[in-house]
């Protein structure tokens, strides 16, 4: 009988369905449930970006004249090219 009653302590703590497998349950499921949060908040921030694109002209102006190079009629646009990322020239060295 005692020995029985071991065995069950022994699984009710470490079993599959015992005390530690509920304590990495609960653990995970706070993770996952902090995770579904922080994606429901981006949800929304990204709704508000799609609100903006159907309905607010000044957004679709901004993201136009941003990353397609356009400008209103009047606008003088300035385009500078970078530098490419190399090595300088040693101005101790000459160039023949």
């Amino acid at each position: 009988m005692i020995i029985a009653l071991a065995w069950l302590l022994v699984q009710d703590v470490f079993g599959t369905h015992g005390v530690l497998a509920m304590r990495r349950s609960q653990v995970e499921l706070k993770k996952i449930q902090g995770e579904i949060n922080q994606l429901d908040e981006d949800n929304k921030g990204l709704q508000g970006d799609v609100r903006d694109l159907k309905s607010d002209p000044a957004t679709i102006e901004g993201i136009a004249r941003r990353e397609l190079g356009l400008a209103r009629r009047g606008d003088s646009v300035f385009k500078t090219e970078q530098k490419p990322a190399g090595p300088e020239p040693d101005p101790a060295k000459k160039q023949p």
